[in-house]
Parts: C-alpha cells; sequence; structure tokens
C-alpha cells in the first residue's frame, strides 16, 4: 500500500516576540454586557405621571357624580312691576297699530266715496288679492311671483271705483312678513324707481307747466310719510291714446309691514290735489 502524504501542520499560535508582553484585553468590551441601557427611568417617571393624572380625574368625576346637582336659574323671569304707581294700561284697539294690521286689513282701505261705482273686475274677489294675483299685475308675472316669495309677501287687500266715467281708483295694501327682510321697505323702494323710470319720459320733475298746481305732471311727497311719492303724468300713457283713462298719476309709500299703492287713471290729466289727498287719507288708515 501507497503511504498516505504527510497532512500540513496546523499553524502554531502566534508568540509575542521575546521582550515585548502579549497585549490586553479592554475592560470596557469585558463589561459591555453588563452596562444599564440608557432612557429607562425617564420612562418610568413619564408612566408614573400619566397614571397619576388619570387617577386624579377618575376621583374628581367619583366625588362630582355623588354631590347634588346645582339649580339652575329659570330661563323665563316674571314681569317687574314698576317702582312707583301703577302699571300704564295697555292701548286700546283703536289706537293700537298692531291690532289694527293684524285683523281684517281690507277695513283699513279708503271707502268708495258717495256716487262712485265699484270697479267691475273688483266684483268676486271679496276685496282680496293673492299672491298670483298680484304678480300678474307686473310685467313679468313668473318673475315677479319669485320675488315677492322672496320678500316673504303675506298677503293684499284692494278696493277700486269708478266716480262719473271720469277717473278711477286703485288701492292696494300689500303686507309682508318682514321676518328676515324688510319687504314694505323693498317694495316701496323699488315701486318708486320704477315709477321714476317710467314717469321721466312724460313729465319735468316738480311741475310740467310751472304754475305749482301739478296740472303739468310732477313728483311730489306726501305729508306724514317720510319717504312716501306721488307721480303725475302730463302725456297720454304710451299706447293708451284711443282708451277711455289715458292719463295716470300714481302714489307708493309704507307703513310698517304694509306697502300702500294707489293708482288713478283719468279721462284728462289727473290733478295733483286730488291723488295726494287720497294718499294722505289712505296712510292716516293706517
Amino acid at each position: 500500500m501507497e503511504e498516505e502524504p504527510a497532512r500540513p501542520a496546523a499553524p502554531a499560535e502566534p508568540t509575542a516576540p521575546e521582550g515585548h508582553p502579549p497585549p490586553e484585553t479592554p475592560a470596557s468590551v469585558e463589561e459591555a454586557g453588563t452596562t444599564r441601557p440608557r432612557g429607562r427611568t425617564t420612562l418610568l417617571i413619564g408612566a408614573a405621571t400619566v397614571l397619576g393624572l388619570v387617577a386624579g380625574a377618575c376621583a374628581g368625576v367619583l366625588v362630582q357624580a355623588d354631590r347634588e346637582p346645582t339649580k339652575l336659574p329659570p330661563l323665563s323671569q316674571t314681569a317687574l312691576a314698576p317702582s312707583t304707581g301703577k302699571a300704564p294700561k295697555p292701548l286700546p284697539a283703536d289706537q293700537d297699530r298692531q291690532v289694527r294690521t293684524e285683523g281684517d286689513l281690507r277695513d283699513l282701505l279708503l271707502k268708495k266715496p258717495r256716487g262712485a261705482e265699484e270697479a267691475d273686475w273688483l266684483k268676486g274677489s271679496e276685496g282680496w288679492m293673492d299672491l298670483a294675483g298680484y304678480a300678474g299685475t307686473f310685467g313679468n308675472p313668473p318673475g315677479a311671483y319669485e320675488a315677492l316669495l322672496r320678500s316673504e309677501f303675506r298677503r293684499a287687500a284692494v278696493t277700486a271705483w269708478e266716480v262719473d266715467e271720469a277717473y278711477t281708483v286703485e288701492i292696494r295694501l300689500i303686507q309682508y312678513r318682514q321676518e328676515e327682510v324688510l319687504g314694505a321697505t323693498e317694495a316701496n323702494a323699488e315701486s318708486q324707481y320704477f315709477a321714476t323710470d317710467v314717469a321721466s319720459e312724460y313729465f319735468v320733475a316738480g311741475d310740467g307747466d310751472g304754475d305749482g298746481d301739478g296740472v303739468g305732471g310732477g313728483d311730489w311727497s306726501i305729508p306724514g310719510t317720510g319717504d312716501g311719492r306721488v307721480f303725475v303724468r302730463a302725456e297720454p300713457e304710451r299706447g293708451l291714446d284711443g282708451s277711455q283713462f289715458p292719463y295716470r298719476a300714481e302714489a307708493h309709500a309704507r307703513r310698517g309691514d304694509i306697502a300702500v299703492e294707489i293708482w288713478v287713471s283719468g279721462a284728462k290729466r289727473i290733478d295733483k290735489k286730488m291723488i295726494l289727498g287720497l294718499a294722505q287719507r289712505q296712510m292716516e288708515r293706517l
């Protein structure tokens, strides 16, 4: 048999040269396994603080739960008696405007004068004009219907008559709810705006013939109303030259939640004094 070749010998451990001792192992390496992790103490303190807060809150809730509930003061307060003397008496119905306007609105309309005839179209209406009927008096009824809804239209009372085949009168009282918008104020302002815009084609503001009697047309304030005005046109309404009543005049005012409209059509120019008198008497009833 052939002999197995000799295996190489394992390398011998290195030996320090003579006169040089072997290097020592650092103490930090030997003790690394025994060092305490950093941050552990901070976590323990934070957890204890949170637990203390939670425990305190729970204890407070338990204490409050065992106590009697505190009574709250009443939301409404009884009427306070006057310090001296007797309380004032409520206004009578004929002096309390709110009582008047909450009643039958038709009772506040001017009465038909003696000798005048009630307008034919008014018969059967019982003196009322509903939302659709009032919107129909505008040039654009669908748009007017929506605008009246936004303005919080409530109701409208109307009366009309004819005098000696000389002129006709129509008076409307339009009441608004005025819960979110000032419907009567806005309606009065818009009516006067359109009256001024249309009437500017028919008269010179103030007095058309310069004699101060209003026969020539113009616009004037209604005494006692603040912002009420009448408008009288000096020329016949366009397109009505051949009609029985081609001349027009109108008045617009307001009081509280009611807007007032007065329309007069005549066979000749409307007298300023006549429509001003109508407007003043109607406003006095409100």
